[in-house]
């Protein structure tokens, strides 16, 4: 599995990195901060509206295929979040439909009534950074199921957690102050 896992990590980070360098170089100074909005016009090359056509319905196909690798791991995630003692979601076929209809229907409402994916990102970035970045580490420090963390150690671990959540609230109070007032026009 290991194996598995690095080849795929190797895979993506190479096609990542590939797409942006491409990008840097087919649109120099002039790349928008979403690569595909690059496509929209002519490229000023020979069949220019076959690859912006191509390009697209690849990152299409590329979306169709990956998004359920990714719900089904988050789906996952969120039923052990909240029925951590309930019989596996595979064998429930009741929650397994409830859940997947809950979480479908809360995608397809932020994809709606999202204005923008960087706004999306910002949530994200404020909240995820913190999470991996000093909460979760801190979390299993005050877990300590082999019992060597000393009172310092649960300390820290309490401080780490109170200024992580501190920081992600100002971070999404400004986020939603910003985007509120960008949208009232108050900020041009």
């Amino acid at each position: 599995m290991k194996l598995i896992v690095r080849k795929s990590l190797m895979f993506c980070s190479s096609l990542y990195i590939a797409t942006s360098f491409f990008g840097v170089v087919l649109f120099g100074n002039h790349i928008l901060d979403d690569v595909l909005a690059n496509f929209d016009g002519d490229l000023g090359i020979p069949y220019s509206s076959l690859l912006d056509d191509l390009i697209r319905v690849s990152y299409g196909l590329h979306l169709m295929l990956v998004f359920p690798i990714v719900f089904s791991s988050f789906r996952l995630n969120v039923d052990g979040l909240l029925f951590p003692y309930a019989i596996p979601i595979a064998f429930s076929e009741k929650r397994f439909f409830s859940m997947t209809v809950a979480l479908m229907g809360f995608i397809f409402m932020g994809a709606n009534f999202i204005p923008s994916i960087w706004d999306a990102f910002q949530f994200t970035d404020a909240t995820a950074a913190a999470c991996v970045g000093s909460i979760f580490p801190a979390a299993i420090t005050l877990r300590d199921t082999n019992g060597i963390a000393t009172k310092k150690d649960r300390l820290i671990s309490w401080m780490m957690i109170f200024l992580a959540v501190s920081t992600s609230t100002v971070a999404v109070t400004s986020d939603i102050y910003g985007i509120l007032t960008v949208d009232k026009g108050v900020i041009t």
